[in-house]
């Protein structure tokens, strides 16, 4: 069966999840992901990407990024994946493939589920019981976000500037989004859309979607559809 088509469109912020095959882990050290961050920068640059959000676990990787031309997302992914792999193989003195098959991804509906789907990337560290608090941990985006340090190829999207008027402001309302955890059907949602390759987001965005598409882009339900009653 052919595998289905990536949908990767010019200005919609995706969500990616990027793995290790058979669990491996991507990174040993420090080095490997200061390598990895300075692959993401140069990728995204390249391929015309705005990064959101990041965070590094130890056999997987979270990103929200926006592609500014048609398969942007796709080139800056690839890039990455070869570099790194390369460099992985190298530095750890192993063959054959690092990462699981192609990355996943899904389009996030930035009106509704923009800063939810920052903060499940942000508090994967907290959910895997590796640090209480996000900004414990070193390897995400979410002490840039909260305005505690700053990563210069990092992109705001409009929807983050909107929170205040200067820096201050903006990273005291982020911090502020974390008082409340993320609902669970919210936390599902994310999930099981990118591991599915489709969008997430309300009825007016998938719409709109299935509309420059041609074709559906929601997450059917399981099971075989019901017999409509006559």
């Amino acid at each position: 069966m052919p595998r289905p088509t990536r949908i990767d469109l010019p200005g919609v912020p995706q969500h990616l999840v990027a793995r290790g095959n058979n669990k491996t882990a991507l990174f040993h050290d420090d080095v490997d992901r200061r390598v990895f961050l300075r692959y993401i920068e140069e990728a995204a640059l390249a391929c015309r990407c705005d990064v959101h959000a990041f965070v590094l676990m130890t056999n997987h990787v979270h990103l929200l990024a926006t592609g500014h031309e048609n398969g942007a997302i796709s080139r800056m992914m690839q890039a990455i994946g070869r570099r790194y792999g390369r460099y992985a193989n190298r530095a750890h003195g192993r063959t054959g493939t690092l990462f699981e098959g192609r990355f996943k991804g899904s389009l996030i509906d930035s009106d509704r589920y923009l800063f939810t789907c920052m903060r499940y990337i942000e508090l994967n560290p907290v959910r895997a019981g590796m640090v209480r608090q996000p900004g414990e941990y070193d390897w995400s985006s979410f002490r840039h976000n909260a305005g505690v340090e700053h990563f210069s190829w990092l992109v705001p999207r409009g929807e983050y500037q909107s929170l205040g008027k200067d820096r201050s402001q903006r990273a005291g309302a982020y911090r502020a989004l974390f008082a409340e955890p993320i609902a669970d059907a919210d936390l599902e949602a994310l999930r099981c859309h990118a591991r599915k390759g489709e969008a997430v987001g309300g009825d007016e965005f998938l719409a709109r979607i299935e509309a420059v598409l041609k074709r559906p882009v929601r997450v059917a339900s399981p099971g075989r559809p019901r017999n409509r009653k006559k």
